[in-house]
């Protein structure tokens, strides 16, 4: 399904991001979703979230991720 219009991106590309640790801000930056006019940055962040949630182990590497960068 295609999720933003303006920069075609799927759920499954953004699934694949949420997968490889990214979280919405990085998914944002990456791929444009939700850059543009705006309108798919809840379904976005549903999308995000639904994927977190089924695929913990990408979650927990994205806030050990945070963690360290905060340490820095």
């Amino acid at each position: 399904m295609i999720v933003c219009v303006c920069k075609s991106v799927s759920d499954r590309e953004i699934h694949r991001h949420v997968r490889a640790g990214m979280g919405f801000d990085d998914i944002q930056f990456e791929l444009g979703v939700a850059t543009q006019c705006g309108k798919c940055e809840e379904c976005a962040r549903d999308v995000v979230a639904q994927c977190s949630r089924s695929n913990p182990v990408a979650a927990l590497r994205r806030e050990s991720n945070a963690i360290t960068l905060q340490k820095e």
